[in-house]
């Protein structure tokens, strides 16, 4: 805590502050900004080489499917903050190439759930190791430290985003 002897400083400091915290935050936004941008070109890389003509949309599906294991369509949809329709339309495009299969929900008949076929999860294996090969590649060199504080800042990060309502990865 700083003591100000004179009152008439507290504005001038408020103010420093202010254009501070506004500088920071423009900088955090211009990183993220920048990160977001080569996320997506790399997303894009990574669909391709599941399949030419998928989306990167299409493959961030096939991440969630693998991970959570059998999904229902409402749910694959509400864990990434996407409507219905568009994850449908997603999901019958990885069907028709063999990737994913909709087969009865064992807990409910009348529902269907969303697996990776032995082809779907082939793929996700061998494009998910090449991604973790690169990513070792390019943070193979950072102190562990670093790596383990950037995750703790993106988990905070991310965990102040879910407040607001945004999809939590969990699945």
């Amino acid at each position: 805590m700083v003591i100000m002897s004179n009152p008439a400083e507290a504005p001038e400091a408020a103010a420093a502050f202010e254009d501070t915290l506004d500088t920071a935050l423009t900088n955090v936004e211009h990183q993220i900004s920048l990160f977001w941008r080569r996320a997506r070109s790399i997303s894009q890389q990574l669909s391709r080489e599941v399949h030419p003509d998928m989306e990167p949309a299409a493959y961030g599906l096939l991440s969630v499917i693998r991970k959570s294991g059998p999904i229902r369509l409402t749910d694959l949809a509400s864990s990434i903050g996407v409507g219905k329709p568009s994850v449908s339309r997603q999901i019958a495009f990885l069907e028709s190439i063999n990737l994913v299969l909709k087969e009865a929900d064992p807990l409910d008949g009348r529902a269907q759930t969303i697996r990776l076929t032995a082809e779907g999860e082939e793929k996700m294996h061998q494009v998910q190791d090449a991604r973790r090969k690169v990513f070792r590649e390019r943070l193979g060199e950072w102190p562990v430290e670093d790596l383990e504080a950037l995750a703790a800042y993106m988990a905070k990060l991310n965990a102040t985003y879910e407040r607001d309502g945004f999809p939590r990865d969990d699945a």
